[in-house]
């Protein structure tokens, strides 16, 4: 492989940075959030846009050091919504997070023509089948809110290749599914023609979405958006090639820190005594968090209201 292929070194040490910046959790979410963003914010003009699209290559994976549900989840959740706005804000459009709303999108972004809502998905590698609630495509195009579009980017190798619900929401729904490889190959080319012409390309990419006729078959989709983007300048040929090597690397690289960690557990629960395998088995099941939580449960009073 060569240079151009591979995700560095250097991408790899940010990633292990980033897992454990998030773990740092202060018991408050919100502030949490807000200083995550700043931190990424900071991190990204001190360090330009390779650092940015190191980040969009390998963010698709949670980590599965972070436990299920948890507040680091959480925050790694919020991590990537963060990217997105500041993928679209190095594509020259205004972009936030939005917090603290359950029924709308995670990312509003507008530019002088165009506007739309976004949405970030990461999955663990060690997830079984997912099902089209995963991805929220129908939510989605509920929290439009009257702007033309809506976008679910998701990490390339968890998409259904075949045939799915999904992709039928999408066509139907007017919702872009896009992946983190091809926002990187959009940012790469606005780093090399310009922010007006990526701009002008992703709502061509939109547009097509729109004109596309409901299938739900993963072909029929992608055919549509790679042809748009590959015809769209000579140069991104090249970016895409390199993009689509990458991609397979972060499987690679995905697998082997997912591997790495549950290797460090089995060898941890091979180590325990009989007593310390019963602590953990009760820590893993939730017992005390779950017997805590029956014996709260108090007469409310409501029968007594008169």
């Amino acid at each position: 492989m060569t240079e151009n292929s591979i995700i560095s070194p250097k991408a790899v040490q940010r990633r292990q940075f980033w897992i454990t910046e998030i773990q740092k959790l202060s018991g408050n979410f919100g502030a949490d959030a807000t200083r995550l963003e700043k931190e990424l914010e900071e991190e990204i003009k001190n360090e330009g846009i390779t650092a940015l699209v190191d980040h969009l290559r390998l963010c698709g994976n949670i980590p599965e050091i972070y436990e299920h549900d948890s507040s680091e989840e959480k925050l790694y959740s919020k991590y990537t919504d963060c990217l997105l706005a500041l993928a679209y804000r190095s594509l020259g459009m205004q972009s936030i997070v939005l917090r603290e709303r359950a029924d709308a999108a995670d990312v509003e972004t507008f530019s002088s023509i165009f506007s739309f809502v976004a949405d970030a998905k990461s999955f663990r590698l060690s997830r079984t089948a997912k099902n089209q609630k995963d991805f929220k495509i129908e939510a989605m195009a509920g929290w439009k809110r009257g702007k033309p579009y809506a976008m679910v980017v998701c990490p390339i190798y968890q998409l259904p290749g075949r045939k799915s619900q999904i992709y039928r929401q999408a066509t139907t729904r007017n919702v872009c599914i896009f992946t983190y490889s091809h926002l990187a190959v959009l940012i790469n080319y606005a780093v090399t023609a310009g922010k007006t012409k990526a701009t002008t390309l992703l709502e061509q990419v939109f547009k097509t979405i729109a004109a596309l006729n409901p299938s739900d078959i993963a072909n029929d989709y992608w055919l549509a958006i790679n042809q748009v983007m590959l015809s769209f300048a000579e140069e991104i040929g090249l970016l895409w090639a390199q993009e689509k090597a990458i991609a397979n690397h972060s499987i690679i690289l995905g697998k082997e820190e997912a591997l790495g960690f549950l290797a460090q557990e089995r060898e941890k629960i091979m180590q325990m005594s009989r007593e310390e395998a019963i602590a953990e088995l009760m820590k893993v099941h939730q017992i005390e968090r779950r017997i805590a939580t029956i014996q709260a449960v108090s007469d409310n009073g409501l029968f007594n209201i008169k």
